[in-house]
């Protein structure tokens, strides 16, 4: 040192927060040698890379490191000096003040130093006096160390129940008790780095925690693991606030939750569950699994983020219900399904779940070739099927399969669920399809809140669908629009919409009639949709069809593809014809035409038409149907016949969605059937009229029959002439021209027209 330095009243020690910017740290109190400083950098110790100035000046110096430490790191520089008197004074030598100034702050900067150590001890305040001292070591092993009613140390035995809470009312507990109140993931050793394998210590945990009915608590961090991890149905809960990072083999579930078999797990309350994949799975492999949850029954699951498994979350009936309980749901991202909804054995169900919230969605670049779906309703083979009552409250659908080959859909349901709906959903990017139905379901809401794929957005059912009768209702500025009804056709009373067609024939109003065996060689619609048939039997209040007969409303399908048929009678049959866009009458070439919302149908072929496969009868809720038609359907026959027993039917309607209005086809040219009137016109040239003297001509009129009521009229004035009309044979109106003047009349060339209207 060049000259002795002064010891001031500076702590030894300086503390900063690194901007990221600065590498040069000043410390304002003295040092002898650079050795003497310590510098820390997030309580690691610096061992090279700085350089030292100001060694032996008395305010100090600085410290210049090679790089400036990362934003917010804490920077500590201290003195630390070795606790040792490195010099001797020789008995009769000289005793300079120098030697002696020096030893002197050595000895001053020492205790600086132990002051500042003792800063940061636990010790006794200066009104207490006296020490605390520890008891022997062999009587505080493995005891809980305390303080006595004087306030000195002393040791507890670990069942002690000496601790209670400060209130009124409080039992005191043993602090055993107290400290396993709560199971923590920590107990166990689990680290929560993100890279030291966490699965042994959360397994441990999650086994305790099964064992003594404790709930798992999980604390901040990323705990990775490479072995799955079970949560049995005998813990009382799980509460996540950092996430489980699984990076284990594939084909098996990271995180299970309740026991299977026929175990209820009932009442649990599982919050802020995270589990992501370390690398996304490549979603061929269905028992990649992100998170299972087996058997709940009324319970909470919270569950923040599933990430890259084949399938995201699993809610499973195991011999058991999965049922009566409430799923929020956050990110469910990057899973080929993100939530599977699933029963395992035939004595399952999974039924009555309310589901609020949840983002499914697919990164743009996430195998861009694959199908993806955002919740699933599934049965293994054998299982369950019925999954009824599940409720889905504002998701959001982000799937990315827009303008790719792949289907990306919110709902696939491949079960026969009953009453399944989802309320004010988005979809964003995904396939113009809201569900895809591939069995029996029906009795399915789907309202759509905003899609891209604006209006037409639909359900798309497969060819193995045997069910229809889901609604779509899709907003866009069209919803007081859609919650209307339309009411394509109605027959309120069919005694009186009756039309004697002939002495033997009835036909009815807006109706097609059907027989199940046509003769000849049919083909197109007007060879099925006859205007009047023989062997229809009446009632006061209706028509009763018989063998071989039936009813039905001819509609033009190319636009509207849903109908709804409702209808009064005793145990109404389901019939449908289904005609291509030349009105050619289609057969079953495998693939159904037709599908209904409330029974499957069945194909006769000598009728040509699919036919229900049970009565219409509100006590199996089948009297209300939805028809569904394939794209091929262009015309379609829609109403009821008779297949094994006579019926009576009092009253037909048929309605459709508000956003199509198809035509209702009846009493036009080729096909006369429904309308009890009919007209006919022909241009004529009457001759001239003497008086008193009439002139007659005859226009064909297919349909009209003896018996029908007949009149005529011409397009010219015709004051002194009377037009008279009768039926002369089948299908042939005679119009007479009647002069009651006294002069001859000579009308000249015009229009004559003959209408007919039946009984």
């Amino acid at each position: 040192m060049a000259e002795h330095i002064t010891i001031g009243d500076v702590a030894p020690r300086v503390q900063y927060v690194a901007d990221g910017v600065l590498a040069e740290f000043a410390y304002p109190f003295p040092i002898f040698e650079e050795a003497d400083l310590e510098i820390r950098l997030d309580g690691t110790v610096l061992t090279g890379g700085a350089t030292i100035s100001g060694a032996g000046a008395s305010e100090g110096g600085s410290v210049l490191l090679a790089a400036p430490p990362p934003t917010g790191t804490r920077v500590t520089l201290r003195r630390r000096l070795k606790i040792a008197r490195a010099t001797d004074f020789q008995n009769n030598g000289v005793l300079r003040a120098r030697a002696l100034n020096d030893e002197l702050d050595y000895q001053v900067a020492a205790i600086q130093q132990v002051a500042d150590d003792v800063i940061g001890t636990v010790r006794v305040g200066p009104a207490d006096g006296g020490a605390l001292v520890l008891p022997q070591r062999g009587a505080r092993a493995n005891r809980v160390l305390g303080f006595d009613s004087n306030g000195d140390v002393t040791v507890f035995d670990r069942g002690t129940a000496t601790l209670g809470v400060p209130f009124v009312g409080g039992i005191p507990r043993t602090v055993e008790d107290k400290l396993a109140e709560r199971l923590t993931a920590r107990d166990f050793g689990a680290t929560g780095d993100g890279v030291t394998d966490d699965g042994p210590a959360l397994a441990a945990a999650m086994a305790a925690a099964a064992a003594s009915g404790r709930v798992l608590e999980i604390g901040e961090g990323s705990f990775r693991t490479t072995q799955p991890l079970l949560l049995g149905g005998g813990a009382a809960g799980l509460v996540m606030h950092g996430s489980i990072l699984y990076a284990g083999l594939g084909g098996q579930a990271a995180l299970t939750l309740g026991d299977g078999a026929a175990v209820r797990n009932a009442a649990k309350r599982y919050e802020g569950l995270r589990v992501v994949r370390a690398t996304i799975s490549d979603w061929e492999d269905e028992a990649d699994i992100g998170l299972v949850m087996r058997n709940l029954d009324a319970s909470f699951v919270e569950i923040r983020q599933v990430e890259g498994f084949t399938i995201g979350v699993r809610t499973l009936g195991v011999e058991r219900g999965f049922e009566d309980s409430t799923l929020v749901l956050g990110r469910i991202v990057n899973n080929r399904i993100g939530l599977d909804v699933r029963t395992e054995t035939a004595a399952a169900w999974n039924t009555s779940v309310r589901y609020y919230g949840g983002h499914f969605a697919i990164g743009s670049t996430v195998h861009t070739d694959k199908d993806r779906f955002g919740v699933r309703l599934s049965a293994a083979p054998g299982a369950y099927v019925a999954h009824n009552r599940h409720l889905f409250d504002g998701p959001g659908f982000e799937l990315q399969a827009k303008d790719r080959p792949i289907s990306g859909i919110p709902f696939l349901v491949e079960v026969s669920s009953r009453s399944v709906w989802a309320r004010a959903l988005r979809m964003e990017g995904c396939s113009p399809h809201v569900a895809r139905h591939t069995g029996a379901a029906q009795d399915h809401v789907y309202e759509v809140a905003w899609a891209s794929q604006a209006y037409l957005v639909d359900v798309d059912y497969t060819s193995t669908a045997t069910r229809v009768g889901a609604v779509v209702r899709a907003s866009h500025q069209a919803a007081a629009f859609r919650e209307a009804s339309r009411e394509v056709a109605a027959v309120p009373n069919l005694r009186a919409a009756r039309i004697r067609w002939s002495n033997t024939e009835w036909g009815f109003e807006k109706l097609a009639c059907l027989a199940s065996n046509v003769s000849g060689a049919p083909v197109t619609l007007a060879d099925y949709a006859f205007p009047a048939l023989d062997a229809f039997g009446f009632t006061d209040n209706g028509v009763v069809l018989t063998g071989g007969r039936g009813l039905g409303f001819v509609v033009d399908a190319r636009n509207c593809r849903e109908f709804a048929l409702a209808v009064d009678a005793d145990a109404p049959r389901l019939a449908v014809m289904c005609f291509d866009a030349y009105r050619n009458v289609l057969t079953d070439t495998g693939a159904p035409l037709v599908r209904a919302s409330g029974q499957s149908l069945v194909w006769n072929a000598s009728a040509r038409w699919w036919q229900g496969s049970a009565d219409m009868a509100d006590a199996t809720l089948t009297r209300p149907q939805v028809v569904r038609l394939a794209p091929q359907v262009a015309y379609a026959i829609i109403g009821l016949v008779r297949v094994a027993d006579n019926y009576e039917v009092r009253a037909m309607r048929l309605g459709c969605d508000p956003l199509f209005a198809p035509s209702l086809l009846y009493g036009q040219p080729g096909l006369p059937h429904g309308a009890r009137e009919l007209v006919a016109e022909a241009a004529w040239n009457p001759p001239a009229i003497a008086a008193g003297g009439s002139a007659q001509t005859s226009l064909p009129l297919p349909g009209a029959r003896a018996g029908d009521f007949a009149s005529a009229a011409f397009s010219l004035g015709t004051s002194g002439l009377v037009f008279l009309a009768q039926v002369a044979s089948t299908d042939l109106v005679t119009v007479t021209a009647w002069n009651r003047s006294g002069a001859e009349i000579d009308l000249g060339a015009g229009t004559v027209r003959a209408r007919v209207v039946k009984a």
